[in-house]
């Protein structure tokens, strides 16, 4: 039976910020029988979680703890605890409990069977207010402090809500027209936490080299990424396989998302990323390989006799940087350029201009230090009742889910300690 908050008692847990992170941490408290108000910036909740996934919504990664914390690119020990309390499996139980069949798809990465990211976020809003917990629209503007412990908020219209406990839950600054803009880290300020500058994370790049425009809409799948660190004497960064993506501007894509989490020393030049096209085959195995294309093709021109290797979009970019005239006959090509060729399609060099702006980021990086907070309870070390979840803390991951089940495991161990 749902329960209904009671607007003349007064309210013992007040949760800011409707996302995924504030819906689980406000269902959690009031589900353990506090007096719950989630106050929501939008008309709307879980805004975000409506366009994750490009709609669809990857709602957690099907992984064990250790797997998970292993593609935790920030505050991997931190999450530990709260991943303990409430992990993948956990979550999983979670929607299909409530509703929403799942499935999981490559990578362990789980979706709803509608694949209708909407249907995630109506479950998490109508678990909190089945739990009993009152949502209301408005935006906080500050903490009410005293002796050492928080009392409540104040919103933007000086209207003032006392409550026992605050969760702080306003996300971070990726995507602000869902009403992520930073109000979460003005709140940590004013209680005295240190807030680790935010930047974007899970974003794509920007290229220096204007062939990346000539490949755009071009998405290339098993291949192979490497990110170096030219300042750090070509120190490897990142490293993985999968799919990625061309655009206008450079390099996007699951996997170029995922090595954005690495580069977090970011000036134009600092960092390169290699492409191996050709992942499966060593340099002996592809100049075998590149030998049987030559025979095949000896009297066509070297620009139409890589259609058997290439996408055609990838072809005149991959002629013009082998250095061999495209009009060359096959024939005439020497192994010192075929093996250059070979180097090239295991080695194709994008060096990095930057970042693309933080509002085109999936989630944000930095927030509240970690430090100040208790990795069991979500708890301030130096406000009492104050605990804050999700992105506003210092902590993200890579793409497959795992950002949204840090939300969920976060905002669990607030809602629950709260």
């Amino acid at each position: 039976m749902e329960r209904r908050f009671d607007v003349t008692e007064k309210t013992e847990v007040l949760v800011v910020g409707g996302g995924a992170a504030g819906l689980m941490a406000a269902g959690t408290a009031a589900g353990c029988g506090r007096r719950t108000l989630l106050v929501e910036k939008n008309a709307r909740c879980a805004r975000k979680v409506l366009i994750t996934g490009k709609g669809r919504c990857n709602v957690t990664n099907n992984c064990e703890i250790p797997e998970f914390i292993e593609n935790v690119a920030t505050g991997g020990r931190f999450l530990y605890s709260a991943l303990s309390q409430f992990s993948p499996r956990d979550a999983v139980a979670f929607f299909e409990e409530h509703g929403v069949p799942l499935k999981t798809e490559r990578g362990n990465r789980v979706f709803p069977e509608t694949d209708r990211a909407k249907d995630i976020a109506d479950c998490l809003e109508a678990y909190a207010r089945a739990s009993g917990c009152g949502v209301r629209t408005g935006t906080v503007q500050a903490l009410l402090l005293e002796d050492g412990r928080v009392t409540g908020v104040q919103l933007a219209d000086g209207e003032k809500i006392h409550a026992e406990s605050v969760i702080v839950c306003t996300g971070g600054l990726s995507y602000p027209l869902t009403g992520s803009t930073g109000d979460g880290y003005r709140l940590a300020r004013q209680a005295g936490h240190t807030v680790v500058q935010p930047g974007p994370s899970l974003v794509p790049l920007v290229a220096c080299e204007h062939w990346c425009g000539e490949l755009m809409g071009l998405s290339l799948r098993n291949v192979s990424v490497q990110a170096v660190d030219l300042m750090a004497g070509g120190k490897t960064v990142f490293q993985g396989f999968g799919e990625m993506l061309f655009t206008h501007f450079g390099l996007s894509g699951p996997l170029i998302l995922s090595a954005s989490c690495h580069l977090r020393q970011m000036q134009r030049g600092r960092y390169q990323v290699k492409i191996d096209l050709k992942p499966a085959l060593d340099a002996a195995q592809l100049d075998k390989r590149l030998q049987r294309d030559f025979e095949k093709y000896a009297n066509r021109d070297f620009a139409n006799a890589l259609g058997d290797l290439l996408p055609a979009k990838c072809i005149p970019v991959i002629v013009r940087l082998s250095g061999i005239a495209p009009d060359c006959k096959v024939h005439q090509v020497s192994r010192e350029d075929r093996q250059r060729l070979g180097a090239l399609l295991k080695n194709l060099t994008v060096t990095v201009k930057g970042f693309r702006p933080v509002d085109e980021a999936i989630v944000t990086t930095g927030g509240v230090n970690t430090k100040e907070v208790l990795p069991k309870t979500m708890e301030s070390k130096l406000v009492k009742g104050l605990f804050f979840a999700g992105e506003v803390l210092d902590v993200d991951a890579y793409t497959g889910g795992f950002n949204l089940q840090i939300a969920y495991a976060t905002g669990y161990a607030a809602g629950r300690h709260a």
